[in-house]
């Protein structure tokens, strides 16, 4: 009797919802059924060089529009202050974070990876952009909410444990101007801090993640790519940065989206800032290029604790990590 050899079924497409305009023009490809995150755009018509060229393009765009926007505001600056000083004088000023529109100039144009995110995703991979945020798709609006508070607890309870074991107390000294300072944090940080998850827990996790099985190759190299970005630092600091990126990304993986790295990341900026207004001064903090092995570690430490916090609301939450045909169904664990 012949033995029943059968070939193994291919991987089912996610079949979106179908839609008219602009948007069903270029979105022409359909994401495959039952992937995690990293795994979004393994899309039938997916090639190496495409992932490839979209990740160069993400970045060349970022070092295009980023500053180039933060420079038109900073001429509007300059030219609405009466041009007390030279142009490269004022420039400098207002990106030292000196002033508070430094701090909106600076923070308004890292949000334009947001739509740099959006355009390479739908141009490039042929994907809808509401992909880049969960695997829904779209942005899961109560998750996020209750994901900040639970980011807000954590976060700060593990740097006042610290603080108190280093014997480092708070000494409370508001810089001059602060409340200039704290409006600009209120309205620009939280943006800023959700488009640097879009970027690189978004699109890049995607983007790297199309080009291997594993999905270590997107998480790790997101994560090296969005620490490398912070500029000058010392091993220490480039540590943090990328344990914060490695994490956030595995958070992306296991819920399904970036509602909890969005939750930390604005956490963490936005009290970072108040922070260092109410004390040191923020222009201190932006000028930081150095940490201590032992900050290092306590941040790490931090970020872990947020980590597995968010996981348990994660699972209570049934949040799903995987793609559906639907985009809209659920599964009761997160896996």
């Amino acid at each position: 009797m012949a033995s029943d050899k059968r070939k193994p079924a291919p991987r089912p497409i996610a079949k979106a919802p179908t839609r008219t305009g602009a948007l069903s023009f270029w979105a022409t490809e359909q994401v495959p059924e039952g992937v995690e995150f990293t795994g979004v755009l393994r899309t039938p018509g997916a090639r190496p060089l495409i992932g490839i060229l979209g990740v160069i393009i993400g970045i060349g765009s970022f070092f295009a529009f980023t500053p180039l926007l933060t420079q038109l505001l900073a001429v509007a600056y300059w030219l609405a202050t009466g041009r007390a000083t030279t142009f490269p004088e004022t420039y400098k000023t207002l990106l030292s974070y000196e002033v508070p529109f430094g701090m909106v100039a600076a923070q308004l144009g890292i949000a334009l990876l947001i739509p740099i995110s959006a355009a390479v995703i739908l141009t490039i991979h042929h994907v809808r952009p509401a992909y880049l945020f969960s695997v829904r798709p779209g942005l899961r609006w109560r998750a996020l909410f209750i994901f900040l508070p639970v980011a807000f607890v954590a976060l700060n309870a593990v740097l006042l444990l610290q603080n108190a074991l280093a014997g480092r107390p708070f000494v409370l000294q508001p810089q001059e101007g602060f409340v200039g300072f704290l409006i600009a944090i209120l309205l620009t940080s939280p943006l800023q801090a959700a488009a640097e998850e879009v970027f690189f827990r978004g699109y890049l996790l995607q983007a790297l993640g199309s080009l291997a099985s594993s999905k270590w190759v997107g998480i790790v190299g997101s994560a090296f790519v969005f620490a490398l970005f912070h500029g000058t630092q010392n091993a220490w600091l480039f540590g943090s940065r990328f344990a914060f990126g490695v994490l956030a990304a595995l958070l992306v993986v296991y819920l399904g989206g970036l509602e909890a790295g969005i939750a930390a990341h604005i956490v963490n900026n936005m009290c970072a800032f108040v922070y260092a207004g109410l004390s040191t001064g923020i222009a201190t903090l932006k000028a930081t290029t150095e940490v201590t092995p032992m900050d290092a570690v306590g941040e790490v430490v931090m970020y872990a604790v947020f980590t597995l916090a968010a996981l348990g609301v994660g699972r209570a939450l049934r949040l799903r990590s995987r793609t559906s045909a639907s985009g809209l169904g659920e599964v009761k664990t997160v896996r």
